[in-house]
């Protein structure tokens, strides 16, 4: 008989996630963190010109290979069936199934990367194409080599998450950042001043990093005794069908998911020339927190869930669940509102320099994206956690219908706003369809997994939420006013216009921090009472006598 949801023995227990997600966070951060740098030599290299925007086109499809095969579908099929074989099988039976997924992704798309290249090599031969898609074929026949190498490392990376050694994990996408830096400062200032020549060699660099980030796996892998090979047999083991079969539902929602991503950025591209860079530039930023949340927490907590379902343990996954949502809020809330209220000034600090191609009307066009982006920061992070309860319970199919309704309303609003909205703003509908839909997919897999689950509780999250938006709206007012007062008091003072850029937003980031605290001190102190327990890695022990 199931037993009622939030008993005392429920609310007394939680599993302690934050403390790993702090190391997934700070690992992230540091990709994040080179990730920003490396937008920023972009931005100096390229502003928003067409190379720039037919790289980010073209970056994009090796990207949905990885999230369909490497970090999405498959790795969420595969960590669940893993970790019951590395339990029930041992070892050797774990790395039989590892090795023989690596044989699949190699296999797979090695044959879609090829067919691919002469996909694209027939429809520029045949097809009359506008010089927008004509920038878009070249960088695309080199960026299509970076997706299985990309998906191998996602495989390791799931692994190495599996065996909870996930600092090393986080560490791996630090290296594609890394390459990519030294091709733009060590080869770009030396070739030919041709914008079309620099943009190859950067394609050239994505490449270069894959086989970087493969070849850093080995090591962790092998001090865990997992040999990570190239393996035949696949289509006969069992196994293989087994997290296929779990992976394909969810495969095909991601793929609508990404193929709608790949639309967004054609119909970005049909906005202006502007327009995909515009919205990479934003998306650069809003990763930031994200990855040092959102990322985090769905990392740590595929695993942490894969195990509580294993164990048949679902009153700590729920417990642990609405914890973390929380948890989230607690972080996120301020930060969404944050970049929205700040969106000029932080684009201004990050990008425009004086020497680079990152003009004034570059900056306007990627604040104004990064204002469409802001608000949906704490939603995608909600999403990022709730899918992996689903994925855990080998619930493939209702994330899948979610999202399927919810990629044809993101369309929907892509068009219409992308027809209707002004020049100079086109981009930033594709901006607000995404925050959306998101909003509406979070929203249909809470209940969802509300009625499977018995969490989330919306009676105890939704009050906790509507405080924590309060509070940071407050924060975002005193913020944007603080950088307005500062900006103009040091630019009447003569400051250098960096100086007064860095300081005024450092100064307003300052201010938010304190009047949230404090607003939290008085208005949430629960919720920050449970963030700094998990902070500390304790068990809760509110709820036993």
């Amino acid at each position: 008989k199931r037993r009622p949801v939030g008993t005392r023995d429920e609310q007394a227990k939680h599993e302690p996630v934050l403390r790993s997600v702090a190391v997934v966070g700070a690992m992230t951060a540091l990709s994040r963190v080179l990730g920003l740098v490396r937008e920023w030599l972009m931005a100096y290299f390229f502003g928003t010109s067409l190379q720039k925007s037919a790289f980010d086109v073209a970056f994009r499809i090796p990207n949905l290979f990885r999230r369909l095969f490497g970090e999405g579908a498959l790795s969420a099929a595969f960590i669940p069936i893993y970790a019951e074989t590395l339990k029930s099988d041992g070892p050797e039976a774990a790395n039989r199934l590892a090795q023989r997924i690596a044989g699949f992704l190699v296999a797979v798309l090695g044959s879609v990367t090829a067919l691919g290249i002469l996909l694209s090599l027939g429809l520029q031969h045949v097809l009359a194409c506008s010089a927008r898609a004509e920038a878009v074929y070249p960088l695309l026949r080199i960026t299509l080599f970076y997706a299985p190498l990309i998906c191998l490392a996602a495989l390791g990376i799931g692994i190495l998450n599996t065996l909870r050694q996930f600092a090393y994990s986080s560490l791996v996408p630090v290296f594609l950042n890394l390459v990519w830096i030294l091709a733009l400062v060590g080869v770009c200032p030396f070739v030919s001043e041709d914008l079309d020549v620099r943009i190859r060699v950067v394609a050239w660099s994505t490449l270069a990093a894959g086989f970087v980030q493969v070849g850093m796996l080995a090591r962790p892998l092998h001090k865990q005794g997992v040999r990570l090979k190239i393996a035949s047999g696949w289509m006969s083991d069992a196994l293989v069908r087994k997290v296929l079969r779990m992976a394909t539902p969810m495969a095909v929602g991601m793929g609508t998911v990404q193929i709608n991503l790949l639309v967004d950025g054609v119909l970005a591209l049909y906005a202006g020339t502007w327009g995909p860079s515009a919205l990479e530039y934003a998306e650069r930023v809003t990763y930031l927190p994200l990855g040092l949340v959102g990322t985090a927490f769905a990392t740590v907590l595929l695993p942490t869930f894969a195990k509580h379902a294993a164990d048949d343990d679902h009153a700590l996954m729920r417990s642990t669940l609405e914890r973390s949502l929380r948890n989230i809020a607690v972080i996120m809330t301020p930060m969404s509102v944050g970049l929205t209220v700040l969106a000029l000034p932080i684009i201004n600090l990050l990008y425009t320099w004086h020497s680079g191609k990152f003009d004034a009307q570059s900056a306007l066009y990627s604040s104004r994206a990064l204002m469409g982006y802001g608000p949906g920061l704490l939603f995608f992070s909600f999403y990022q956690s709730l899918t992996p309860a689903f994925y855990a319970l080998k619930d493939m199919r209702t994330p899948l219908k979610c999202s399927m309704i919810c990629v044809g309303m993101n369309l929907c609003l892509n068009l219409l706003f992308v027809f209707t909205w002004a020049d100079g703003w086109k981009h930033v509908g594709l901006a607000v369809a995404t925050v959306l839909s998101s909003i509406a997919n979070c929203g249909m897999l809470a209940v969802a997994l509300r009625r499977k689950l018995g969490a989330p509780s919306f009676g105890a999250l939704a009050p906790a939420v509507a405080r924590l938006i309060s509070c940071s709206l407050i924060m975002g007012a005193a913020a944007f006013a603080v950088q307005r007062w500062l900006s103009q008091l040091l630019t009447d003072a003569g400051w250098m216009y960096k100086m007064v850029e860095l300081l005024s937003v450092g100064g307003a980031i300052a201010a938010a921090a304190g009047v949230y605290g404090a607003l939290l001190f008085f208005f949430c102190r629960r919720e920050l009472g449970e963030l700094a327990e998990d902070v500390k890695g304790r068990r809760s022990r509110r709820g036993v006598k």
